[in-house]
């Protein structure tokens, strides 16, 4: 099991409750480098903070340029790193795996919405077949639920809908779901019900904060886009400073 792919798909296996693993968000190959001199053991590109390093705004960001940061991100560390390709930027499922695996990356997101707008589970099921057809083994597919953020409570049972939906992404082949921001004592109901590892969101706060997700049925934690807003934030106090305000 020498291959990154082997590596990064082994350390979501086997964790004990209240020890999920813990994903950074690298916005560049800077922050790779301190993630990975901290000590994880692989890192998870968020790609709203990627656009914030390229001056786009988050689901703006030209594809060619999203994998040429990947690229750079992944080129700096040994660690595995996954991407977030976000809905996959319309590319068909052998032509993202190719350029996913010629970045670099051992895993990708893929979300199940276009512009704000959830896809047909069957159809987003059907595409993230066709994506593990194409890698193989060679990628690590996390499969993103956005129906806590573009469900409609008034027309259906989120909860029901993001266990039905999680089900049928990991029949497709998906190696974990991602109901991002899922109420976290939703998570156990949802960790039960699916027989691949749940990625929630975790807030930078601490491992008390991380365990506790653990605890409730999280396997993997991601922080999405916080951690380069909250180094953004750090500059804009040493400028304040600088300018004495």
């Amino acid at each position: 099991m020498n291959d990154p792919a082997s590596v990064f798909r082994a350390l979501h296996h086997g964790r004990p409750p209240g020890d999920p693993l813990v994903l950074p968000g690298p916005w560049d190959a800077a922050s790779a480098r301190v993630f990975e001199e901290a000590g994880f053991p692989a890192l998870a590109t968020p790609s709203a903070g990627v656009a914030a390093s390229l001056g786009y705004a988050d689901g703006h960001t030209p594809a060619g340029e999203m994998f040429a940061a990947v690229a750079r991100i992944a080129g700096a560390v040994s660690v595995p790193v996954s991407a977030d390709v976000e809905a996959g930027y319309g590319l068909a499922p052998g032509e993202l795996v190719d350029r996913l695996l010629e970045a670099g990356a051992v895993g990708c997101n893929l979300e199940d919405s276009t512009d704000g707008v959830l896809v047909a589970p069957h159809r987003q099921a059907d595409r993230l077949a066709e994506v593990r057809a194409a890698a193989g083994g060679r990628l690590f597919v996390n499969a993103r639920i956005d129906t806590y953020i573009h469900g409609d409570p008034d027309a259906v049972d989120v909860a029901a809908d993001t266990v039905a939906r999680a089900l049928l992404y990991a029949e497709a082949g998906a190696d974990c779901v991602y109901p991002i921001m899922a109420p976290p004592d939703t998570l156990s109901g949802l960790a039960a019900a699916v027989p691949v590892p749940v990625n929630a969101v975790g807030a930078p706060d601490g491992p008390s904060a991380v365990r506790r997700l653990g605890e409730l049925g999280a396997t993997r934690i991601t922080f999405g886009p916080q951690l380069q807003r909250r180094a953004a934030d750090a500059v804009r106090d040493l400028a304040e400073r600088l300018l004495g305000s």
